[in-house]
């Protein structure tokens, strides 16, 4: 699409994120502004042409037919393209903001905008305030689409939108940030409060530029006064006002029953139904009332009087529940605010009436029903600070600033007492969606930065480098992608799907790096939570995001990553806390010649399976030119020192000599020692780090009991912690055990291939492995779905090239895939079926712990079958 080469550039441009934010709150209050402003012309020059036509034809046949005509085509739009356009449209952006999940985009925004026009031009009498804020909540919701970043932040655009098109209604700048945390989101954040003050900012300014106030008087010019006598008659005004309010907010939910109860038709029928009532009881009432914006502006400019304002009450409070409960897309904040002004403004006469006789001064009519206007909207609203601030901007009027508060709070206090709740709460209610309130609890993934998470030593390839060089790089890591630096400085990003293009193209070995690699790639600062980290990954369905301060690479982060940060808090929480572990003491250790290119770390505890672990481990070290280091922990009690501690080593000093027999007899260097600690994971990841073990081999029993546990707690943590190649064997029961004139062997080798990372690990380890067996034969296989009728062989084929070719491996090596529902099932089915000895499976760190979650793949194939399963898990970085 044309806009997101836009949008990405300026993305990048304005980075980092505070400048970015500055630059989408900026946009949202614009847009929204324009959005209120479109919406005020459109109503007012419908509205306009609606009341002159009634002068010029009989307004009894007129008024309704407009409504009539008007209102079907708005619910028509309505209940065919976008439902949640029905109403306010104040709770449903409530309901999106409680992450209840309900559209909210440009399709929501345009419905609501013509529908809006359509309704409230017809002389449905609601207002346009309401469907204003959902209207920019929508704009907001789909710039944050375009602007992608994470859940939180959407939220908070998502209110700076709402409060923007409150602001833009009425030009009340405050009055939107206000409702937006009084209301909305009901909390109180920087970074939600500067996003919601700018919005708001931008969209009153635009829209007083352009014309779109919510009055078209000068409110400023009115008379107002206020005496110490006026305080008892603004407590009357702000007991009347909570109580009818109260009672507005029951008959609007009334309202909305009825109509479902005992009008069985459509929506478009029930909005034609009101307009064609509404404009029935209009078309017998004063001309004023035929503009429903009038009837406020004639009660507060002091035009009125007292049979006036009664008729206007008693009318605008029942169009408005004939209209809102008929679905249309209006809202309640205009007719709020003018049964308001009439009641204020009857208060008001009343006082004048009771005072003149004493020759006492009284309050204006005028301060009344601006005093009022604020009350009513607290009481329906229930939101005191915001029905005091909207009506004091409305004015710029210090005078009322007293009387306001004493009716506003008034009102609220006694609304609250009779009919406890917001009525945005109770329509949401009524359409059965409940708002949790949400309760603080410690979140990792806000809690923590890429900083704390990232992996700052990266493997990165120099832009200078050619074709052959990247792939030679790629087929001796596990990595799956590399950044590309020039003098420290990140440029790119290379990846196998890079690679995968590159053979369409036909390049040849000599091509640059830089003609093949992705430029510009998305990446994070240190500073980003691990909530924004994640949710980019998921946006752009990638593993991995460079971590820069500025343009300098300074980490990687990747899913695997975060899952691990996960799961260590989670075993903290889970955890009982103790005396924290010491340092583990060798006590007993030999050394053989160093001539090996790397090690291989053998734990030792089970004297039943120590001799084929070792033979495992001799075939891959024989393969690398490894030499084989051999561990025992022995393990005391937290309240004793291990250096102080003293153990019997006898027994495993038994074990240990035979590792050294069996190394003089294959001709491998084998190093021993034996470990006393606190804790056998602390104990095996000391050694990986001291003796510098590049791969660790050890027994594993195929499952586990323990509660929250997924292969146990060693194996488990050195999943998570050990920066070397990990592999798990638990030992099948269909072998033979070894004796000293029959080793142990495998003959029928089963490797599922499914294209992920540690894939090539486990072919790599092949060609050693193998050599257990007498006449070994090596099937590779990948399970699909029983709907697949052309499975896609790629991942197999290339997986035999690189073990017949670059492994140079001689044993028989067949590739065939098989079909089945899921991944266990299938391969469980396929080792009993064809008697396979060993099963190789490749998974990452990620993997396992993702296996686990989603119902732990290896635990399910190990627990299933008879045969040997070896779990392989790459090397990482830490």
């Amino acid at each position: 699409m044309w806009h997101l080469p836009l949008f990405r550039y300026i993305r990048q441009q304005l980075r980092p994120r505070r400048r970015l934010a500055i630059f989408e709150a900026c946009l949202i209050g614009l847009v929204s502004a324009l959005a209120a402003v479109l919406l005020k012309a459109g109503v007012g020059w419908l509205g306009a042409w609606r009341v002159q036509q009634s002068l010029l034809f009989p307004a009894w046949l007129w008024l309704p037919g407009v409504g009539l005509s008007c209102g079907f085509l708005a619910g028509w739009l309505v209940e065919r393209v976008a439902p949640e356009t029905s109403g306010s449209g104040i709770p449903q952006v409530k309901a999106v903001l409680g992450r209840v999940p309900i559209a909210l985009n440009l399709r929501v925004a345009l419905v609501k905008l013509v529908g809006g026009i359509l309704a409230l031009g017809s002389g449905l009498a609601l207002g346009r305030e309401g469907p204003t804020v959902q209207v920019g909540a929508a704009l907001a919701s789909q710039l944050s689409r375009w602007f992608p970043t994470s859940p939180d932040h959407r939220r908070q655009l998502i209110a700076a939108g709402a409060g923007a098109g409150l602001a833009a209604a009425f030009n009340t700048p405050i009055a939107g940030v206000l409702f937006v945390v009084e209301e909305l989101l009901q909390e109180f954040s920087d970074f939600t409060l500067g996003t919601a003050i700018l919005a708001s900012f931008i969209g009153a300014v635009v829209s007083r530029l352009l014309g779109g106030r919510s009055l078209d008087i000068n409110l400023s010019s009115v008379p107002t006064n206020f005496f110490v006598q006026d305080i008892p008659f603004y407590l009357v005004l702000g007991i009347l006002a909570g109580v009818i309010g109260a009672l507005f907010n029951q008959g609007v939910i009334a309202s909305l029953s009825f109509y479902r109860r005992f009008i069985h038709v459509g929506l478009p029928f029930r909005v034609a139904l009101a307009g064609l009532v509404s404009g029935l009881i209009v078309a017998f009432l004063p001309l004023s009332f035929r503009d429903n914006t009038g009837v406020r502006e004639f009660l507060i400019t002091g035009e009125a009087n007292w049979s006036i304002a009664a008729i206007s009450f008693v009318a605008q409070l029942i169009l408005t529940l004939i209209a809102y409960g008929s679905g249309v897309p209006g809202g309640l904040f205009a007719p709020a605010l003018t049964l308001g002004a009439a009641l204020g403004y009857l208060v008001g006469v009343s006082e004048h009436s009771l005072l003149s006789p004493l020759h006492l001064n009284s309050g204006l009519p005028v301060t009344y029903a601006l005093a009022g206007m604020g009350a009513f909207f607290t009481a329906v609203a229930r939101v005191p600070i915001t029905g005091i601030i909207i009506v004091f901007e409305m004015t710029t009027n210090f005078n009322l600033v007293l009387p306001l508060m004493i009716g506003s709070v008034t009102s609220y206090l006694v609304a609250e007492r009779l009919v406890p709740g917001s009525l945005y709460d109770k329509l949401l209610a009524w359409n059965g969606i409940t708002i949790e309130k949400e309760v603080p609890t410690k979140n990792i993934l806000t809690q923590l930065t890429a900083k704390g998470v990232m992996q700052a030593r990266v493997e990165t390839l120099s832009v200078e480098m050619t074709l052959d060089e990247v792939m030679q790089m790629f087929s001796r890591s596990h990595h799956r992608g590399f950044p590309v630096v020039n003098d420290g400085k990140l440029v790119g990003i290379v990846t196998q799907s890079d690679l995968s293009k590159v053979r369409e193209r036909n390049l040849s070995g000599e091509t640059p790096l830089s003609e093949i690699m992705s430029s510009d790639p998305l990446t994070v600062t240190p500073i980003h939570t691990l909530s924004n980290v994640l949710y980019l990954l998921d946006r752009y369905k990638i593993g991995r995001l460079p971590v820069v301060e500025g343009r300098r690479l300074v980490g990687i982060i990747t899913r695997a990553d975060i899952i691990r940060a996960e799961a260590e808090h989670l075993n903290c929480e889970n955890g009982v806390p103790g005396p924290s572990p010491e340092p583990s003491c060798i006590v007993y250790q030999t050394r053989s010649p160093c001539v090996g290119t790397g090690r291989i770390l053998v734990p030792i505890a089970n004297p039943d399976t120590a001799e084929t672990l070792l033979q495992m481990a001799a075939a891959i070290a024989r393969d690398r030119h490894y030499e084989i280091e051999c561990i025992q922990v022995m393990l005391v009690s937290r309240n004793n020192s291990p250096a102080e501690t003293q153990v019997r080593t006898a027994k495993s000093r038994r074990l240990l000599r035979q590792a050294e027999v069996l190394g003089k007899k294959w001709k491998i260097s084998v190093h021993t020692q034996i470990r006393v600690a606190h804790d056998t994971a602390q104990a095996i990841l000391e050694t990986i780090k001291e003796r510098h073990i590049d791969i660790i081999l050890m027994g594993w029993k195929g499952s586990t009991s323990t509660p929250g546990k997924i292969f146990g707690d060693v194996v488990d943590t050195l999943i998570r912690q050990a920066n070397c190649d990990v592999v798990l064997v638990k030992l099948g029961n269909t072998s033979h055990f070894s004796t000293p004139s029959s080793p142990r062997t495998f003959n029928r080798w089963l490797v599922p291939m499914a294209g992920g990372p540690n894939a090539s690990v486990a072919i790599k380890l092949l060609p050693g492995l193998v050599t257990l067996g007498k006449e070994p034969q090596v099937r590779l296989t990948q399970v699909f779905k029983q709907s697949e009728t052309e499975p896609d062989m790629t991942v197999l084929e290339e997986a035999t090239r690189q073990l017949i070719h670059r492994r140079k491996l001689s044993s028989t090596v067949v590739a065939a895939p098989v079909k089945a529902d899921s991944v266990s099932e299938g391969l469980i089915n396929l080792v009993k079926t064809e008697q396979y000895d060993v099963v190789v499976l490749g998974a990452s760190r990620e993997g396992m712990l993702q296996h686990a979650i989603l119902g732990n793949i290896p635990e399910a194939i190990a627990s299933g079958v008879d045969s040997t399963v070896i779990l392989v898990r790459g090397a990482t970085t830490n």
